[in-house]
């Protein structure tokens, strides 16, 4: 495909807020189920697109903690299409070099998912070209709860001291821990909020919203958020060049 995409100055790791999947079914008269099917096709061609353009980490937010509040049969569903979604593509990943793994209260998901994701991990460890994360039942601030807990104890029980405490401490406690933070977040469907997703990480990602609803997000799409990226200038902080 023909595109302005820079290999030089592509990022490093980008996130995706996968928003618009019901409202997309609403539109046409459909059932919510068929709007995260739909939204599954885009995963699928997202995940081989920075496959094949050459993006190192990609993490995706395919569940939230809020999402339990979800109707029952709709929570059903979105597991029923994770656990296909992982066997589907399981193949494709061994081929292709990307390396699986899921971050979030994981404990909280069905059993047998659990032992799929346990096991999709366990047979992608190996691969180094991509790095493909779900983040399931997971929220920012519970991850950050989660880590100042496990901090806490440690403290208590002597392991380490409240000097020790630093940024990358605290980074080294979150369900992210060795993950690089998001160069490039994304967000379908016209909404400007990031809803409790990578909330320590994201303090200098550049963020890109779009109207255009997930399960119309895909190769093309992609490509000209990733363009827009790329001109952008990152200052961290500092004064840019301007």
């Amino acid at each position: 495909m023909i595109n302005d995409i820079d290999p030089a100055r592509l990022p490093k790791h980008v996130a995706i807020i996968m928003d618009g999947n019901g409202r997309w079914a609403r539109k046409r008269a459909l059932n919510r189920i068929r709007g995260h099917e739909e939204g599954a096709e885009s995963v699928r061609v997202v995940v081989r697109a920075s496959r094949e353009i050459g993006i190192g980490w990609l993490t995706l937010y395919a569940f939230s903690e809020e999402n339990w509040q979800r109707p029952k049969y709709e929570i059903e569903a979105l597991m029923r299409l994770l656990k296909r979604f992982l066997v589907s593509e399981r193949g494709e990943m061994l081929e292709n070099g990307i390396r699986f793994q899921a971050i979030g209260r994981i404990r909280k998901l069905p059993d047998d998912l659990q032992h799929m994701l346990r096991e999709t991990t366990e047979k992608t460890s190996h691969n180094h070209d991509m790095v493909l994360t779900l983040a399931l039942s997971y929220g920012g601030r519970q991850e950050l709860s989660d880590a100042m807990a496990v901090i806490a104890r440690g403290i208590e029980a002597g392991q380490w001291s409240s000097g020790q405490i630093s940024e990358e401490f605290i980074s080294s406690h979150l369900y992210t821990a060795g993950m690089p933070d998001p160069d490039f977040l994304i967000r379908t469907g016209g909404e400007y909020r990031v809803s409790n997703f990578l909330l320590w990480q994201i303090a200098y990602t550049e963020i890109f919203t779009t109207a255009t609803q997930w399960p119309d997000f895909r190769e093309k799409e992609y490509r000209q958020a990733l363009e827009e990226y790329q001109k952008r200038e990152r200052r961290f902080g500092t004064v840019g060049e301007g």
